[in-house]
């Protein structure tokens, strides 16, 4: 157990867990510099694994746990025993830590802890706020209507309609419209099982007192409505947390800003920004027609091809193919981009995205469309809402085509149904914004959930 830095403050102090990946970690700590900056001291007990850079928020305290894991279950590619163990063994080492801080805050006089506020995905947390008689409170990171489409798995599963064929079904979840059954975010790797349990494990209600949302009104005010009348405790949409948040970084992977001069010297919303996220890999037929498709399309674009995501060999074969000498000055290819910097970019005027909910928040809050290339979980949840209900975005639903990759770029970038498109995004934004500032949703709901934590 280690303690990276030492804080004094006569603030109340909040205890943050994330789920040790990029996903999570980012808007757990984008809660944590909002909840900083409203006057709360911050301490963030989180994993040896995927463990947060500590100098990017010099202003919290962060302890380091040993999770016990091996090397080999941490690079699988089923996150879904990894969080299973995670859970498993983490509690007790977490409980002696959180035991400790309660009682050293009763001997030292420190800031007293008001509450706990923990990743869905760590439950584990749940009892071990119980235990050392600590109120806690659950982040949700995935949108409102993944949610619901998980719960409606396990209804589906309960009626018997859940089978193997929901992954190819275009029938509509019943009350989901327009989720189709083969957008649930039902998992293709493990036994249904692990993750049905999974579902019933992050969505048990338990002893927490409410629940914050990375989500908003504007968003998702049916879905949000519909969960409200579902809980038993109150719910709370404060995002897109990212733009509340002070700026700030939490990227585990170095960011490479030579991109940056890359894109002033193009023309206003001409580049393709491609990027699928921080856990995606793409195959080795995928990515050549993904690469081909791009330079038959002659359009601007910024590439992010993170270390792992491709196979190297495949990737080394494309190079010496003649596809660098076809784009010539056109593209930009870098192993992880300042993803935020490059949305707000003038440039900038699509995003080829895996649709994950970060990403979908950022695209938005910046008025940028999208293409929605979902590869698991709740990210076809959110490209089915992209592309259908706030109808900011393209959908590619089969295998890349370098064919149907052209014209799907050709549509979005070019093409009259491509700026309508980004019209569309632009009021979303807008809107947004408007809701982020004094009197909005999210604004009302942040000061709301600042009310409960005190009142604790």
């Amino acid at each position: 157990m280690e303690m990276e830095k030492e804080h004094r403050s006569s603030h109340p102090r909040l205890v943050l867990v994330p789920l040790p990946f990029q996903g999570h970690i980012n808007p757990m700590l984008q809660l944590g510099s909002i909840l900083h900056s409203k006057g709360f001291s911050i301490t963030v007990l989180h994993t040896a694994f995927n463990s947060p850079i500590p100098s990017n928020y010099p202003e919290f305290v962060f302890v380091s746990i040993p999770d016990n894991l091996s090397e080999q279950l941490i690079s699988a590619d089923d996150l879904l025993p990894f969080i299973s163990l995670l859970n498993l063994n983490c509690g007790v080492l977490f409980q002696e830590c959180l035991a400790k801080m309660v009682q050293k805050q009763e001997v030292e006089n420190e800031p007293s802890i008001a509450c706990i506020i923990y990743d869905e995905c760590m439950y584990f947390c749940d009892a071990v706020a119980k235990y050392v008689k600590l109120p806690s409170i659950v982040l949700r990171t995935t949108s409102a209507s993944t949610y619901l489409s998980r719960n409606a798995i396990l209804q589906l599963k309960a009626e018997g309609v859940l089978t193997s064929q929901v992954s190819t079904s275009q029938d509509l979840v019943p009350g989901l419209h327009p989720l189709r059954l083969k957008d649930l975010p039902v998992s293709k790797i493990g036994t249904p099982e692990i993750f049905l349990q999974f579902i019933t494990n992050i969505y048990k209600t338990r002893t927490s007192s409410a629940i914050i949302w990375n989500t908003n009104d504007v968003l998702e005010q049916p879905s949000l409505r519909e969960i409200q009348k579902q809980c038993q405790v109150g719910i709370f949409p404060v995002g897109p947390l990212h733009e509340v948040a002070p700026a700030s970084s939490s990227s585990l992977i170095k960011e490479d800003n030579s991109c940056i001069t890359w894109l002033e010297k193009q023309k206003q919303n001409t580049v393709l920004y491609v990027s699928l996220g921080s856990l995606a890999s793409v195959d080795k037929k995928e990515l050549g027609e993904m690469a081909w498709g791009l330079a038959n399309s002659k359009q601007p674009f910024l590439w992010v091809i993170r270390p792992g995501s491709v196979d190297d060999q495949e990737w080394k074969k494309l190079l010496t193919e003649g596809f660098v000498e076809a784009v010539g000055e056109n593209g930009c290819i870098v192993k992880w981009a300042p993803q935020k910097e490059v949305l707000a970019h003038g440039a900038v005027g699509g995003f080829w995205t895996h649709c994950g909910w970060n990403s979908t928040l950022e695209s938005i809050s910046e008025g940028v469309p999208m293409i929605c290339k979902p590869c698991f979980g709740d990210q076809r949840v959110n490209a089915r809402h992209a592309s259908q209900v706030w109808r900011i975005g393209i959908q590619l639903e089969n295998m890349c085509e370098r064919g149907e990759v052209e014209r799907a770029i050709k549509r979005l970038m070019v093409d009259k149904e491509g700026k309508e498109m980004r019209q569309r995004a632009k009021n979303l934004k807008e809107r947004i914004q408007l809701d982020i500032r004094e009197g909005g949703s999210s604004y009302n709901s942040l000061n709301e959930l600042i009310e409960l934590i005190m009142s604790f």
